[in-house]
Parts: C-alpha cells; structure tokens; sequence
C-alpha cells in the first residue's frame, strides 16, 4: 500500500527505493552477478574509474572482498584494471567497452523511463527536487558510516 497523502513525502521515497531494490535484485540475477556486484558497477558508471580502496569503502568490505569482486567483475568482462595516471602505487577499476555495449535488456528501457520523467518536471520545481534527493542522499550516507563505522556495540550479537 502506498502512501495515503502527498505530503508523505518519506512515504514516497521509501516506495521508490523499495522497488528499484527490487528492479536491481532483478537485474542484477539477469546479468548474472551478484547484488555487491551490481552495486560496483554501478559506482563505477556513477563516478567513473575507482581504486580498489575507494570502491571497497563505497561498498563496505573489505579489501580482500574487493579484490576477489575486481578478479570476478574482470573475468567476466565487466571491468578493467588500469594504471592510476598520477600515481603507480594505485590501479584503477573502470567499465569495460563490453559493459557499456551489453548492458542487459530492460536496463536502458529503465533508463529512457527515468530520462522521460525528468524531462516532465517542470523547470521551477527542479531545484528543490534536487536539493531533496541530495539531502536523501545525504542522509543515507550518514547511516550507512553511522552503522559500519559506528559505537563498538553497534551491529553486534551479544554472547
């Protein structure tokens, strides 16, 4: 059930987040990776080239797991490694051409849906959209340090 009023705008975000969760659990079991992997690739088509470090930290493992998701993502043709250009200790994760090009169906329909929608909004009411989703954002960055980085207790299972 949806929200009741338009002033239930956290209503509203909840439901949208909810079901691109559920269009990203779909897509991602398309394209045959796993949910962290999708979650890469989409930091990478987001940001553009990553370390391992930053993408690790973007996606809260360790790097370890990170390392383990370049190998897959890599043998798979997903992503490519490549020197960092300004400083040889680090390797850059970026998108194959092979990402870009078979990216799987229903994706760019998602695309062109969102493209569309934006276009209907009317200039004067961008702005605050805008500064509405970034504060989201926001604040869902916020709890997700707050809950990996957080008080020693938090997150763990007492004995």
């Amino acid at each position: 059930m949806g929200p009741k009023s338009f002033d239930d705008l956290a209503a509203y975000l909840q439901r949208f987040g909810l079901e691109r969760d559920r269009m990203r659990a779909a897509l991602a079991r398309h394209a045959g990776v796993s949910g962290t992997d999708l979650d890469a690739l989409e930091h990478l088509e987001a940001d553009g080239p990553l370390t391992q470090r930053d993408l690790g930290e973007r996606l809260s493992i360790t790097s370890g797991a990170v390392t383990m998701l370049v190998d897959r993502l890599e043998a798979a043709g997903w992503v490519m490694r490549q020197p960092h250009p300004s400083d040889r200790r680090y390797i850059l994760i970026e998108l194959s051409t092979q990402a870009a090009e078979h990216a799987p169906t229903g994706l760019a329909t998602y695309h062109s849906s969102i493209q569309a929608l934006v276009a209907g909004v009317p200039s004067q009411q961008r702005r605050a959209i805008a500064t509405f989703l970034e504060a989201a954002a926001g604040a869902a960055s916020k709890a997700a340090q707050d809950l990996y980085r957080g008080p020693g207790t938090a997150g763990r299972r007492e004995r």
